[in-house]
């Protein structure tokens, strides 16, 4: 009997079979016996999932520290040239000549001259 059951030619499965066993496939897989047997990767998935997380956080602050550096650096790099600016106008001649009469010193009137020694 063993070998005319083999013989035995099994009928094509109809469309709505075929759906009805890939859902009842699907089911299994998703059952709770198929959940507690994949806990394992389970909580590797959810360790990938906190990871990615905490990652994308801290990348997030470090970029809101860094615009928050170059805004910085921004105002420091206009102060020194403000700086820069007014020390550059604060050394003309006229500036100093000014500075100068507010000391009692007056311009030369003659031009230098060299003193030999013999």
């Amino acid at each position: 009997m063993s070998t005319e059951q083999q013989n035995i030619v099994q009928e094509p499965l109809s469309p709505a079979q075929r759906v009805r066993s890939d859902w009842k496939s699907v089911a299994e897989k998703v059952s709770y016996r198929a959940i507690v047997n994949n806990i394992p990767f389970l909580a590797f998935v959810v360790l990938l999932c906190v990871l990615y997380i905490s990652n994308s956080q801290r990348a997030i602050d470090m970029q809101r520290e860094l615009n928050a550096r170059n805004k910085e650096l921004k105002e420091l790099r206009w102060k020194y040239m403000d700086v820069k600016s007014q020390l550059m106008y604060v050394k003309t001649e006229t500036q100093v000549m000014k500075n100068a009469e507010k000391l009692g010193l007056k311009p030369a009137l003659l031009p230098a001259y060299n003193v030999k020694s013999k």
